[in-house]
């Protein structure tokens, strides 16, 4: 009969066990909290997505933009100079040559 827990250590153990599943329950009250819904998520995966598919797009007209400039240079800079500075290059060259 000693080995058998009074009435009151069995009340006591109870109460311990339903303290315990209580903190449980509660920890896992404020984990869901914590949780985004499904719809929320989709919602903000979809921003996501089109924010990037903007860059992206922004990104590639940047691209065209620094092709274009660069082509300009060549064209409306760089060929003229040259067109101008290789006569005389060459005809400072024949003069102290001859």
């Amino acid at each position: 009969m000693s080995d058998e827990p009074t009435l009151g250590e069995v009340v006591r153990r109870f109460e311990d066990r339903l303290a315990d599943v209580r903190d449980d329950i509660q920890q896992l009250g404020r984990r869901l909290d914590t949780k985004v819904s499904q719809d929320v998520y989709d919602l903000r995966h979809e921003a996501l997505a089109a924010r990037v598919s903007t860059l992206e797009t922004l990104r590639e007209k940047d691209a065209e933009r620094i092709v274009t400039t660069r082509r300009w240079l060549i064209g409306a800079v760089i060929v003229p100079l040259v067109g101008i500075l290789l006569p005389v290059v060459i005809l400072l060259l024949r003069g102290v040559g001859s």
